[in-house]
């Protein structure tokens, strides 16, 4: 075999291209040990097992989770073969494995969230009831889809549903989950609110829903949300940031929605209930009205015959007062050339006066003053 004589530079570049085309991406898993930061950029950490070690990189902005010594975690990324470092494993994601890290994980992230007041009950908005446009974030391919679709369309009528398919497991779920809350939140006619779920799984499996680029993008959505991930058992740090958690797919739909029947017993209940009180209304109002048009009968037959009353007596008066009744009673009216003579002072002897009786008149010639 011949002798290949390469420079420490072109050694590394062999070495470089070799992990390049026989190992493009791969994933590793161990327990962290060393871990730290620095300048608050750069993250260093070995990844080792029983028997071997490997010295780990990464930038501080990969952590989707705190790391902490002791944790088993996967890694994904590439192997490098650095020219003044030496060799290291450059990763590109991380994901805890292993019941006893993912809690310490969650946990871990749950502190630092809250301490941010990232999941204060002042910051949850209530949900539209029933929303006219819902979005919709889950796997088209999955239960959680098909059991939310089958309850809510069992339940209501007349709702748009768009949905945005994701994973909702693995590397790239974080990603394609919070990438569909900002779509959701971007359109001109956004949806009243954003559903976002899965069925039930393993902690590794319900891991996305707990990272914090997913956990802050539920938090930060201008549109209100409804997490439900798993069984009701599960509860993930996205529930924990949405406005309004559901236990399961289907009782994300019953949170949503009305049973249909149960609105149409009440609307039929509440319909008998209001004709019942019209009815009673009316026959109040009927009884109401025929007192009142009784007693402005009597008020108007009073003041008709307080009005007849006062019109005879004004009619008697009148009559009393009539000239004519006053020549009944013996009186005459003298008057002499059309001039009413009211004193014996007016006459003289020779004067022919005019006497007005009641019944005729005559004339007079005065032959005698007294």
């Amino acid at each position: 075999m011949e002798l290949v004589e390469l420079s420490v530079s072109q050694f590394v570049d062999s070495i470089n291209q070799t992990f390049e085309f026989a190992y493009p991406i791969i994933s590793v898993v161990g327990e962290v040990a060393n871990f730290k930061i620095s300048k608050g950029t750069w993250v260093y950490f070995d990844l080792k097992d029983e028997n071997s070690s490997i010295r780990c990189f990464t930038s501080v902005y990969k952590l989707s989770f705190p790391v902490e010594d002791g944790m088993m975690i996967k890694v994904i990324g590439q192997p490098k073969l650095h020219t003044n470092y030496g060799f290291s494993f450059n990763v590109s994601s991380f994901q805890p494995v292993g019941e006893g890290t993912i809690k310490k994980a969650i946990d871990l992230l749950e502190k630092k969230l809250l301490a941010e007041g990232l999941f204060d009950d002042k910051r949850k908005r209530p949900l539209s009831y029933p929303p006219k446009k819902i979005g919709l974030i889950t796997s088209s391919e999955s239960a959680a889809y098909a059991d939310f679709i089958k309850i809510i369309n069992s339940r209501w009528v007349g709702l748009e549903i768009v949905l945005y398919s994701v994973l909702v497991q693995g590397e790239k779920a974080p990603g394609e989950i919070c990438s569909a809350i900002k779509y959701f939140n971007e359109l001109s006619d956004a949806p009243d609110v954003l559903v976002i779920t899965r069925g039930g799984g393993s902690s590794e499996d319900l891991w996305a829903f707990s990272t914090e680029e997913v956990t802050r993008a539920v938090a930060g959505s201008r549109v209100t949300t409804l997490v439900a991930i798993g069984h009701e058992i599960d509860f993930s740090l996205a529930e924990k940031a949405a406005d309004k958690r559901a236990s399961t797919p289907s009782n994300a739909a019953e949170i949503l929605v009305p049973d249909k029947r149960d609105s149409i017993n009440n609307f039929t209940k509440n319909y008998d209930q209001l004709l019942y009180l019209l009815k009673n209304i009316f026959i109040q109002n009927n009884k109401e009205i025929l007192l009142i048009s009784t007693n402005l009968e009597k008020d108007v037959r009073d003041k008709i015959q307080k009005a007849l009353s006062l019109i005879v007596y004004q009619t008697s008066l009148i009559e009393a007062l009539n000239p004519k009744q006053i020549l009944k009673r013996g009186y005459s009216i003298i008057k002499s050339e059309d001039t009413l003579i009211k004193s014996a002072t007016q006459l003289k002897i020779g004067s022919v006066i005019n006497m007005q009786f009641y019944d005729s008149e005559a004339k007079v010639i005065i032959n005698e003053l007294k």
